[in-house]
C-alpha cells in the first residue's frame, strides 16, 4: 500500500527539486522549461533565497517518487526586500548581465529573469503596509487536487503566525486561472490598488485566515 504524501520541513537536499518545480509550474502554473535556457534561473528569484535565508519558513510536499511541492514566505516583505538586495542580489549580479541595453519586448524569458535580479521591484507600499507577510506556494501536477495545497498553506499559517504573522499577501499571474481559484476558496481577494500599474500579477491578500 503506498504511504500518503507527507509535509515536512525544508531540508537543504530538497533544493534542486524546489528549483525543478519552480521551472516546471513557472509558465502560468504550467511548465516553463521550454522557454528558459538557465533552469534554475526562476528557481534562484522564487524559491531560493527563502529556502536558504530563511529555512524555518519553507517547507515541502513530498510522495514516493520525491519532493513534489514547496511553500516559503516571510513575515516582512520590507525587511526581506532590504535583506535580499544584501545578502542575495549581489552574487546572482555577478552571474547574471544586466540586460539593460534590450527593450523589455525584445528581451529572453531568461533576460526578463536577469532584469528581475538587477532590477528588482518593491512590493506597493500599500500592500506591505496592510498585509506584511508574504508566501509563495508551487506543486507539480501529480500533487495538485489532492488537498495537498490546503495542507500545505495551513502548515505556513500555522508557522507565519508563531512569529507574529496576521495578514498575508501573494502575487498571482492573471492567466494563471487556477492558481487565482484556489486563493480565492481560501479567503483571499484581489487588491484594489491607486497607485499601482496595471500588470500580470494580481495581488491579493487576506487578514482572517483560520
Amino acid at each position: 500500500m503506498n504511504s500518503p504524501p507527507q509535509i515536512r520541513p525544508f531540508r537543504e537536499g530538497d533544493l534542486d527539486a524546489c528549483y525543478a518545480i519552480s521551472l516546471a509550474t513557472g509558465h502560468a502554473g504550467g511548465d516553463a522549461s521550454h522557454l528558459y535556457r538557465d533552469p534554475k534561473i526562476m528557481g534562484h528569484i522564487y524559491i531560493a533565497p527563502y529556502a536558504l535565508l530563511e529555512p524555518a519558513l519553507c517547507f515541502v510536499a513530498q510522495d514516493r517518487d520525491g519532493v513534489a511541492g514547496f511553500v516559503a514566505g516571510v513575515v516582512d516583505t520590507a525587511a526581506w526586500e532590504e535583506r535580499l538586495d544584501r545578502d542575495w542580489w549581489p552574487s546572482l549580479r555577478r552571474q547574471y548581465a544586466d540586460p539593460i541595453g534590450v527593450s523589455p519586448g525584445e528581451q529572453t524569458a531568461d533576460q526578463r529573469r536577469a532584469s528581475m535580479i538587477h532590477h528588482p521591484t518593491a512590493t506597493p507600499a500599500e500592500i506591505v503596509t496592510r498585509y506584511p507577510a508574504h508566501l509563495h506556494m508551487n506543486l507539480l501536477p501529480r500533487l495538485q487536487r489532492r488537498g495537498l495545497g490546503s495542507l500545505l498553506l495551513g502548515t505556513w499559517l500555522a508557522a507565519a503566525r508563531t512569529r507574529g504573522a496576521r495578514s498575508f499577501h501573494i502575487g498571482v499571474n492573471r492567466m494563471n486561472t487556477g492558481a487565482m481559484g484556489f486563493w480565492t476558496k481560501r479567503g483571499f481577494a484581489p487588491l484594489m490598488l491607486d497607485r499601482v500599474p496595471e500588470s500580470r500579477t494580481c495581488w491579493m491578500g487576506n487578514q482572517a485566515i483560520v
